[in-house]
Parts: C-alpha cells; structure tokens; sequence
C-alpha cells in the first residue's frame, strides 16, 4: 500500500499565504465553543479520543451530545472493517448539511481511516468541506490545526512514517475508576488481512519507568483498574535499549499496588511462559485473556501469516488453564476468509468444541485495501458465510452461557462502574474475570470493588445481589 509522503500529505489553499502573513491565532477563540466527538473502532481508538478531549479542553471547549450544538466536530476513525468506512462517509453526509447552515463550523477527521491514501483522496473529493485531516501518529498537533482552521484554509497531515513516542500527554479520561495506559504502539506482524502497520506504523515501545510513572500517579488519584493497551501487548520492548519484555513490565505494574490490572491484546505467537507465570503470580493482574485465534485451520492460518498451527494454539490455551487459576479465555474469529472451505470451518468449529471460550468475537472476512489479503481469490458465496457465522456464534453463545451459570450460587468480587443502563435500581460492574454483573446495590458501591453473590446467569451477563458485610 503506498500512502501519500509528508510533504505531498499537507495540502494548502490559497489562504495559507495569508495565514503566514498574520499573526497566530489566539486560541482564545475556542473559550466557551462546544465540540462533538464520535470515536469508531477499538479500544486504542476510545484512549486516542481521551487525548483529543484533553487538547480541546485546554483550548477553553466543552463536550456537547448534539452534533447540531457543536462549533468543531471531530469524527476519530477505524480502518479495520468495510462496515466502518461506510458509516463515517454516511455521518459526513449529514455534516455536509450543517456545514452549509452554519459554514464555520470546523470538521475534523483523524484515525486510521485518514491513513489511508484512498480516503484522503475521497475527503478532498466527495467532502472538500473538511476542514482538517490528521493522522494516528500527530494527534498531538491538532491544536495547532485548529488555529490553522480558523484562518479559514484546509490542512491535511497525514504521516506515513512513524511518530516518535510522546509522554506526558494530557488525557480527559472517561471514567474516573479506570484508565487505559498505551505501552506499545502500531504492529510489525503483518497479518494479510490487517490494515493496522499501514495505518499505526511499525511497533514503538514506551519506556517502562514512563509506564510504571503513569499508573502510580492514576492509582495516586484513586484509580482502581488499568488496561496496558497495545496493537500486540506482548511485543513489548523489543524494540528498546534496555533488556526488557512485557513480562517484566506486568510484574513492575502489580508491584504499584493498583487493585486490578488488564492487557489487551495479545498475539499468541509471543505470548511466552515466563508471562503465564507473572499472571498467575500477583493477585491484582486479573486472571482474564483475551487470545485472538482468528481460525482452526492450519492452511487459512497460513494465508493469514499468523505464524502459528491450530495445535500450537491448543498447546498455549492448555498451558493457560492449567497455570493460571480460575482463567477466563475470549478470542478474535474470521469466518469465510479467502480460500476458506468447509473443512477449514470445521476445524475452527473444532477449536471452540475444545476450548470453551468464555466469549468472542466474530467476524465475517472483510477486505481492505492495500492488504494482501484484498487480493486473494475468493468464491464463497456470502450467504454460506453467513451461514457459518450463524453456526459459529451458537456454539460461541452455548458455551459463554455455560462459563455464566457455573458462578450461579458463588460469590464474586466486582468491581462497580456505574448504574445499570436497563434498571436505575441496580448498578454494574465486571469479575475479575471480565463477566458484566447487574447487582441489586446502592449508587454508594460505585467505584468499589464489592463481593456479589451471583443469582442468574444469561449468556452475556450476570445478575447478582450484594453480600451483605463483606466489601473489599
């Protein structure tokens, strides 16, 4: 895939001249204006959001949840699946109407997405409006583009190198409880069908004394629970100075003393024994992996590159099971990849009937531009693969409701986020092991991390009741 060059990617009107002619602008302007954020994709995405909150914050801006209030909308993109692409071209048909109402309103695209030649190119076509487009490695210039913004010309920077690794970045988190913290970004394993080391670069580890720094100051502010974020979490620090992998950075995280600590994700092509036995060493690394297979079957797992068989991936999973004490195992799963037969399906089918997932998450293949992947044959009818998929999740959905009923009767630690979004008597809140839990308590359990006897199990969540005298 090639994607434009620095200098090629920063386009200009003619109002740049006379921008370079005036004095900055103060950013003044922004104090009291109202923006609109819509965040797609993954979980680095939502914490690349909390990192633009923090800059339009210092800018004097406050959120706002209608995108008709708003004097600068911000759409922060994903590039991993088709369905993706066409809701955020959907969404800008609509802004395409405010914007001729009100035409100074600023429209800003950032992600993934904006990494993508094509899209860059279909921006400045379809949507000229936009006033700014930036990409997953300069989201730390976007004050600046929106000074450039009000002067009234267009800025597109999109890298197609990577960044350098920047600290001490100001975040608006969304929840004062738990915090995701970055250690690695971008990718380096090429996956055929990903489209992530286009759009994030190549993998650029964080020194752990940073990391360690961040989550002593989150557990310092009352924090209860981190997620160490990453494209490929266990591919930390190999590209450091310094002797050290993620193992050594999970056990100095626990040994912070913050109450719960998570990761995501991880390649089981790194995942190493020495990282098992730090898991199952310290009590607040919570004992949860979620471990992408993405197929069963050795041919289709070599079409993808993911460098590992179907019985290696057993291996792995058993190891998990019999190390780590009362493990809960979720996974990624690609139905109707190219090439993909019956009997691939079969095995992937196979896979599941051994490991019992506690969840996953499924997908039917969906081809992106540039990978090579996109360019492989493909005969199977959708219709099969839907059908396919159907058949995965039922047994995907059987074997999650039967990890949920045997905590029926057990007691639980949870750690409580928030009112229940169906009943404003209960409060919710996740197990150690990441199952959702609605629980017949008070709003003063919010924050806490509460021992809940478990009354009901369905297949995506658990209701419960507090234990009356015993809280964590």
């Amino acid at each position: 895939m090639n994607y434009p060059d620095l200098n090629k990617a920063r386009i200009r009107s003619e109002k740049e001249v006379n921008y370079i002619e005036n004095p900055m602008v103060d950013s003044s302007l922004f104090f009291n204006k109202k923006y609109f954020l819509r965040t797609y994709g993954c979980q680095m995405n939502e914490h690349d959001s909390e990192q633009i909150k923090g800059i339009l914050d210092h800018f004097g801006m406050s959120p706002c949840e209608e995108l008709e209030s708003a004097d600068v909308i911000v759409l922060n993109t994903c590039a991993i699946r088709e369905n993706a692409h066409d809701k955020v071209f959907g969404y800008l048909g609509r802004i395409k109407h405010l914007k001729k109402e009100r035409p100074d309103v600023i429209v800003a695209i950032g992600g993934c997405m904006s990494q993508e030649e094509s899209v860059v190119e279909e921006l400045k076509k379809r949507h000229p409006y936009v006033n700014i487009v930036f990409g997953t490695h300069n989201i730390h210039e976007l004050g600046t583009m929106l000074l450039h913004a009000v002067s009234g010309y267009q800025d597109i920077e999109v890298y197609s190198i990577e960044g350098d690794v920047y600290e001490h970045i100001s975040y608006k988190r969304d929840s004062h409880i738990t915090a995701w913290v970055n250690i690695i970004y971008g990718c380096d394993k090429f996956c055929t069908y990903c489209i992530v080391p286009y759009t994030r670069g190549k993998e650029r580890s964080r020194h752990l004394s940073e990391i360690v720094s961040e989550v002593e100051d989150l557990r310092s502010k009352g924090y209860m629970e981190v997620t160490l974020l990453g494209q490929n979490v266990n591919a930390y620090g190999h590209d450091l100075k310094e002797d050290v992998e993620f193992s050594d950075l999970l056990e100095a995280v626990a040994k912070t003393g913050i109450p719960r600590i998570r990761f995501v994700t991880s390649h089981p092509w790194n995942f190493t024994d020495k990282m098992i036995e730090v898991i199952a060493k310290y009590d607040n690394i919570m004992p949860y992996i979620h471990l992408p297979l993405q197929s069963g079957s050795d041919r289709i797992l070599k079409l993808m590159g993911r460098k590992y068989t179907k019985n290696e991936y057993l291996t792995l999973f058993c190891k998990m099971k019999e190390r780590i004490p009362n493990v809960a195992i979720t996974t990624d799963i690609i139905v109707g990849f190219p090439g993909e037969g019956e009997s691939d399906f079969e095995n992937t089918l196979d896979v599941v009937e051994k490991c019992k997932f506690d969840g996953a998450y499924t997908f039917i293949f969906s081809p992106r531009e540039g990978t090579p992947a996109a360019k492989m044959k493909d005969e199977t009818p959708l219709e099969e693969k839907e059908e396919r998929l159907r058949r995965l999740n039922e047994r995907i959905n059987f074997y999650s409701k039967e990890s949920n009923q045997r905590l029926v009767g057990q007691v639980v630690s949870v750690l409580v986020l928030g009112e229940s979004e169906k009943d404003s008597t209960k409060v919710y809140g996740y197990t150690d092991t990441m199952k959702l839990v609605n629980v017949e308590a008070g709003k003063d359990t919010i924050g806490q991390i509460i021992d809940v006897l478990i009354t009901d199990a369905k297949s995506f969540s658990l209701d419960g009741v507090l234990e009356e005298g015993v809280n964590n």
